[in-house]
């Protein structure tokens, strides 16, 4: 694997200036300073973030930005970080989301708001961090960095039932880590006592050692997406958290579980990863069709949108999972997609739920009588969530239907469903909030902060949309280059069966 070294330790920068950020936010006096101090910290590193854009290079498969330097000689551990036009769009994603996040909760979080920013803060680094690392204990420390900030974030600025979505959260994401840690000790062990990632990719490793190694990795990750069955934690976190809580998790914290689909399943575990593979598929679908239905039933605003999560992200998982330029593509742009739409709209059920203390579908008849500038912003990342045409779903849900197509013709046709179940719950959501009933005139539109939020997301929601090939070429190298290698492996092994 080629590498491109940078000496500017940028990658470094990104990860330490919200830790950095979140140790002086303790000595910061006044409410209202440290939100602002929060505002800063995130927004000069999304700033900072434009550099890896402005001088990634979209030519090479090579791992960019490249930094290595031993950290526990004894155990062969070291402090390792790159990125390729994968890892890319999820830092840049991350760093962006920050910001928004900050701004949300402005009025939102009124009691320990020192506490709630370092949270933020610490989860930043961390989330930046695991779509870097290329050293396993690294990527696990960060990985497992996360799960505290946010159990703090449902246990303590959740709604009524915080403490058991905090502990579910907990749990559930506990024993995938468990399974994680598993699967790193058995690669370094088969490695030479090295954690480094870059030399555990490709390598000829047995079926039987690559099938229970992919079974580790699978059930972390798909507890982390979450895939059906694994998702039962997801509902009760995305209703009890706060508002930045829902947006962090929906936005990044899934696409953790299918980047560790794409990073480590497909090139370390190749042969397990394309003998399984169907099996996955196929709950793929399963989560598609079990998110659209749930949603569909849902009469609460935030768990229509939890529900939905878990369909969309069967979509990212099916993409994945056709190894297919068109459906890895699709897949990676739909995480994108993902969690600029679900994040929006999470955003905005935090901003009425300030209003009226409630989050049931019934109470917010005929919005579009009251509050014009909500229910325009609501209706188009609605229509976005739906996958209609010029936005930005609509790009990714194609592209992955055309990679299922190419794989599997039933499959394809069954996640369609999926589709038109999303249509169907986002468009009953549109016309209770915007048409039922004779309109609420106690509820005030948004406010100038609250449209600064979620402007820029907008913005992404049609620039995706109407011309997705200013962010899809960047990862179009590295996919080509990760497919290679992984029908290479196919390749040869089917040979050595002949």
């Amino acid at each position: 694997m080629e590498f491109i070294e940078y000496s500017g330790h940028l990658l470094s920068w990104l990860i330490f200036i919200p830790l950095i950020g979140a140790g002086i936010m303790f000595i910061v006096p006044g409410e209202e300073n440290q939100r602002r101090w929060a505002l800063v910290v995130t927004m000069a590193n999304a700033l900072l973030s434009l550099k890896l854009w402005a001088d990634f290079d979209s030519g090479t498969a090579a791992l960019q930005f490249y930094e290595r330097t031993s950290w526990v000689k004894s155990l062969n551990i070291e402090y390792a970080l790159g990125i390729d036009g994968i890892s890319l769009l999820l830092v840049m994603l991350t760093t962006f989301i920050m910001p928004l996040c900050v701004l949300g909760s402005w009025t939102y979080i009124s009691k320990r708001v020192k506490e709630f920013m370092i949270c933020l803060l610490i989860m930043e680094c961390a989330m930046i961090g695991v779509f870097c690392a290329l050293d396993f204990v690294l990527f696990y420390v960060l990985w497992e960095m996360m799960l505290m900030p946010m159990y703090l974030l449902i246990g303590i600025w959740g709604g009524p039932r915080k403490k058991y979505a905090s502990i579910k959260f907990f749990l559930y994401t506990l024993a995938g880590s468990v399974m994680l840690l598993v699967a790193i000790i058995a690669l370094y062990l088969q490695n030479g006592h090295s954690f480094y990632i870059p030399d555990m990719m490709n390598q000829d490793y047995s079926l039987a050692f690559q099938i229970w190694v992919f079974l580790a990795f699978f059930l972390a990750f798909a507890i982390k997406v979450p895939m059906f069955p694994f998702h039962t934690w997801l509902p009760a976190a995305h209703v009890e958290a706060p508002g930045a809580g829902s947006v962090l998790l929906a936005s990044v914290l899934l696409k953790m579980g299918t980047y560790g689909f794409l990073r480590f399943c497909i090139p370390i575990t190749p042969l397990a990863t394309s003998y399984l593979g169907t099996y996955v598929l196929w709950l793929a679908v399963a989560g598609i069709l079990y998110g659209g239905f749930t949603a569909l039933a849902q009469s609460d605003m935030k768990k229509l949108i939890a529900y939905s999560s878990v369909g969309h992200m069967g979509f990212v998982v099916l993409g994945i999972f056709c190894f297919n330029t068109s459906g890895v593509e699709g897949a990676i742009i739909q995480m994108v997609n993902h969690g600029v739409t679900t994040g929006a709209l999470f955003l905005m059920i935090g901003m009425i739920y300030e209003r009226t203390h409630s989050r049931e579908i019934d109470d917010h008849q005929g919005l579009a009588y009251s509050v014009p500038i909500f229910v325009t912003f609501l209706t188009i990342f609605s229509l976005s969530s739906l996958g209609f045409p010029a936005t930005n779903s609509f790009i990714g849900e194609f592209l992955i239907l055309v990679g299922a197509f190419e794989f599997n013709k039933i499959v394809a046709g069954v996640a369609i469903i999926g589709a038109v179940l999303a249509a169907a719950y986002m468009l009953r959501l549109l016309q209770y909030v915007l048409f039922k009933g004779e309109g609420r005139n106690d509820i005030a539109d948004l406010n100038f902060r609250e449209t600064v939020t979620l402007l820029p997301l907008l913005i992404f929601v049609f620039w995706i949309g109407l011309s997705p090939e200013t962010f899809m070429h960047v990862m179009h190298v590295s996919v080509q280059n990760l497919l290679d290698q992984y029908h290479n492996v196919q390749t040869v092994a089917s040979l050595a069966l002949h």
